[in-house]
């Protein structure tokens, strides 16, 4: 079993930045795949990115590629996000998520926190 607590969301103007952390605890939880995906009103969860266990591989979603940067400190057990250039259509809630694949879909992911709402102000 993989705990997952999001933290680091808030509210911020469009251009600004925020990091967005993910801690894990619980058996082998480095030894998992990391992904964040987001929410926003009336929408479906969509994918936002991922890293491998070891840190050494991410993708993203096109529309956060150049801003977004996802990292992970497995001495922390902890994924972060850096979040640049944000524009209001980045608002959403953001889910961390772990799982063993390497896909963009949700239902593939074994464990999820809770959310952290991210709002960007136009």
């Amino acid at each position: 079993q993989v705990q997952l607590v999001e933290s680091g969301g808030g509210l911020v103007q469009a251009g600004g930045s925020l990091r967005l952390s993910c801690a894990a605890s619980g058996r082998a939880a480095n030894g998992y795949n990391m992904a964040w995906f987001r929410q926003a009103p009336g929408k479906e969860r969509e994918f936002v990115g991922l890293i491998s266990w070891n840190g050494a591989n991410t993708r993203y979603e096109d529309s956060v590629k150049g801003r977004f940067t996802i990292s992970r400190d497995n001495a922390k057990t902890t994924m972060y996000m850096q979040m640049n250039s944000l524009q209001p259509e980045d608002t959403a809630v953001y889910y961390c998520a772990a799982g063993r694949g390497w896909i963009s879909l949700a239902r593939a992911y074994d464990y999820w926190g809770q959310g952290t709402q991210v709002t960007v102000s136009s």
